[in-house]
Order: C-alpha cells, then structure tokens, then sequence
C-alpha cells in the first residue's frame, strides 16, 4: 500500500489516546469545571456524549465530589458505559445517538437545575482542547501540518485557533467520516447544516449537526476537511497497534487513515503530526 505517512514526511504522533480517560476531552471539560462556583460544582454537571467527552465529565465529578450524569445513544460502545461507571457517573442510554440524547441532557440540566458541560460548542471547552496545539507547538514548532479528527468541532476548533496563533503558516486539517460529514457539509453549504442521517461504526465523530460557534472557528483557521471510510480508519488502527503498539479506537485513528490513504497533499520531508485522539477497541485482533 502506498504509505505516505511513513515514507513522504516526518511524522509525529499527539497521543491524546494516553489521556487519564482515554482521549483528549478531560482538557475541555476540566476548563469549564474551572469556572464554575462552588455552588454549580456542588449541585452536580450533565451532559450527552458518544462516550469520550461523558468519561471526561465523569473524571471531573470524580475529582470535584459531585454527581455527573452522562446522557448517550444506544450506539455507545458498552465497554465505555461500563468505564463511566467506573468513575462514579451514571449513565443513560438515550436515543440512536448522540443528538436525541443531547436533547435528554439539556432537559435534565434545566429540569433539576444542574450545570450542562456541552462537548464541543462552549468556549472554555473549545479552549481547554486547544491547549493539544499549544503542545504540539511547544514541542515541535517547524510542524507544517496537523491532522485532527473532526466529531462536533470542538477539538479542531481550539486546536486550529491556538495553532494559527502561534504559526500562522501551518495547515490544519481536518478529518470526518464518510458517513458523518458534518463539518465538511456545513462548510460547502457556508452555514450550519444538519445532516439526514449519520452511518459510520465511528461514533464518537458521528453528531448530525455542530454548532455556529464552532463553525465560525473551523471556517476561519481550518485550510481543509477530508472524509475516510470506516474501513481505512480500521486499517489505520491495525497500523498504529501493529507498527506503534498503540490501541486506538475508529475516531482515533481517523488522522492516520486519511495520511495512509494519501488524501492529504505532503510536501516531501514536511514536519507532520497527526492527532491519535482515542483509545478503544476497534476491531483489530
């Protein structure tokens, strides 16, 4: 198979897989704790999510002392259901996925007066993501190009703004499934749309729609978004545990999927990191 990801560029790897809960959205989620009072803290945080940013907001009631309830659809993988649990939080299937049991959230917040931590379209969520490129950038400032995986927005969205403000020059890009083209829709259509239907196994990179706050962000500081297959983004997680010994979920490996199946233009011998944003099982015994 021709390999540009191993043979065209310097490669880099961001392993957000390596996080306390598996991904990326502890920073997030851990940014919006911070502003809250005493009082929200107390009274307890909701959410929807396809498992990743639910087992941040899990960690987080774990670490304040206080009740998190995360909302999910029944694509949820159970081994993630069965994690949330693990750190205190109580989980509730609701809906085929995430935007029906978003919908369940956000009426439970309002209902019993609780804090909603949404995540992707909130600021100190998209900014505590950011702090991916702030490291990035700190470790290796000659990068040219940086590979993010694309769900609701929020990861990309503060990745590309902390990136472009640091280096101008450097090319974000973003990845979506085929089944899931959210952003890369939105983006053709110049507004936010709201796909149909969604049909990818990648759940955690399958919302129907983002949010105008997101979009704004990605519109402005993204130089391009790419769709893959669910079976390139298995390929790719093959690769990384076969090559890296790194076990990373469907979205997790979806920046790796979209280097190895050559969609992405690399200039020979440019600096190069691709964001592994999950761990999980992805089918790959």
């Amino acid at each position: 198979m021709h390999d540009p990801a191993v043979t065209g560029c310097t490669l880099e790897l961001k392993l957000e897989c390596l996080q306390v809960t598996g991904s990326f959205k502890a920073r997030g989620v851990m940014s919006k704790l911070g502003l809250l009072s005493e009082d929200e803290i107390a009274r307890g945080i909701v959410t929807a999510s396809g498992g990743n940013h639910g087992l941040g907001v899990a960690y987080a009631g774990w670490l304040a002392k206080t009740p998190a309830t995360v909302y999910l659809g029944h694509n949820t993988p159970p081994v993630k259901i069965e994690r949330l649990a693990a750190w205190g939080a109580t989980a509730r299937l609701e809906g085929a996925g995430w935007d029906e049991a978003n919908e369940a959230a956000l009426a439970h917040a309002k209902r019993d007066g609780l804090t909603y931590i949404h995540p992707f379209a909130d600021e100190a969520v998209i900014a505590g993501q950011g702090t991916v490129a702030l490291e990035i950038i700190e470790d290796a400032p000659d990068t040219a190009i940086l590979i993010v995986p694309i769900g609701g927005g929020g990861l990309i969205a503060g990745v590309a703004t902390a990136a472009k403000a640091s280096n101008p020059a450097i090319r974000i890009i973003g990845v979506e499934p085929v089944g899931a083209p959210t952003l890369h829709e939105s983006l053709r259509h110049n507004s936010v749309i709201t796909l149909p239907s969604v049909d990818t196994a990648a759940n955690t990179l399958a919302p129907r729609r983002s949010d105008p706050v997101n979009f704004a962000l990605i519109r402005d500081a993204v130089d391009d978004i790419v769709l893959v297959r669910d079976e390139e983004m298995l390929s790719a997680a093959r690769w990384l545990w076969q090559e890296m010994g790194v076990a990373a979920e469907l979205a997790g490996a979806a920046s790796m999927a979209a280097l190895r199946q050559g969609k992405i233009e690399i200039p020979p011998g440019a600096r190069v990191c691709a964001v592994v944003s999950g761990t999980g099982d992805a089918g790959i015994s």
